[in-house]
């Protein structure tokens, strides 16, 4: 009776955490990963034993913004993403709009073992999540690109802060996070592509529905050109430098020439490889660099 109860109480945890889990499952690879990578290249020094913290804080902030634009429009994630928690049946609207707030304290709280840079950046992050999402930044196209991808550069630096074993950022850490952040908002919609049709039967205004053409061409010439500036900043070799440019101008390809959305599904995966190349360069200036 007891050991049965125990497996009922176990799978029932274990139930909750594959919901809370779910929350961020699609942006495992396109966010989790590469910032990540961006965070433990960036940092001034480091440690395997402290690299877990990097994961760790942008899981956390990761799942606070992610809550809060998944009860936002429950209804469109039921005909779109119906293996999201909330359309799945897995927890209500409600629970999850107080999971939603409680993460604020909570990442605040996570972000005060680290120091004051990583409690500047969770205060700022949870400040633009709902300006997204409760305030409807994320209705036009300019401006959601811009508000992500400074939610973007905030994930980055508080990564950074959490996963360097001085919890600090440094100089050539904050510019590779601006770099990034500039680079997040002008080719993002890479990842609207595959969400162009939904998108305009919601009414969702995104780079992709208001200027079709000039959004492919823009990934065709615009990921080349930052691949090479990337690798002139910071300063890779001649083979380096060629093959990054040469990837990138085939993923930029890729978006003009295959249009269907399983090829958009496919060349928003290889734009996520390319974003995570993209932020390993810091570390190929320190090693060889860096002071």
């Amino acid at each position: 009776m007891f050991s049965q109860a125990l497996t009922v109480r176990a799978d029932s945890i274990a139930r909750h955490f594959e919901t809370v889990f779910l929350f961020t499952k699609n942006d495992i690879r396109t966010t989790l990963i590469p910032v990540t990578i961006f965070a433990l290249s960036a940092a001034p020094k480091y440690n395997p034993a402290h690299a877990w913290n990097a994961p760790l804080w942008i899981w956390f902030h990761l799942l606070q913004f992610n809550i809060a634009n998944q009860i936002q429009d429950p209804e469109e994630d039921r005909k779109n993403k119906p293996s999201r928690p909330i359309p799945a049946g897995r927890i209500s609207v409600d629970s999850a709009a107080d999971m939603r707030w409680i993460m604020v304290p909570v990442c605040l709280l996570l972000s005060l073992w680290y120091g004051t840079q990583a409690v500047l950046a969770s205060t700022i992050f949870a400040a633009l999540t709902i300006w997204y999402n409760e305030l409807g930044g994320d209705k036009m196209g300019l401006s959601k690109n811009v508000l992500t991808a400074i939610l973007y550069g905030c994930l980055e630096v508080g990564g950074t802060v959490a996963g360097s074993p001085d919890s600090c950022i440094d100089t050539a850490g904050a510019l590779a996070a601006a770099i990034s952040s500039t680079i997040y908002a002008t080719t993002l919609h890479a990842q609207d592509f595959k969400d162009e049709e939904g998108d305009r039967l919601t009414g969702r205004r995104t780079l992709p529905t208001m200027f079709p053409k000039a959004a492919r061409f823009s990934m065709m010439f615009g990921l080349p050109l930052w691949a090479y500036a990337l690798s002139r900043i910071w300063k890779t070799d001649a083979l380096s430098t060629t093959a990054f440019v040469l990837y990138s101008a085939f993923v930029g390809t890729r978006f003009v020439m295959y249009k269907t959305v399983a090829d958009d599904k496919q060349s928003c995966k290889f734009y996520s490889l390319w974003h995570s190349l993209g932020h390993l360069l810091p570390g190929y200036w320190r090693f060889f660099y860096g002071v």
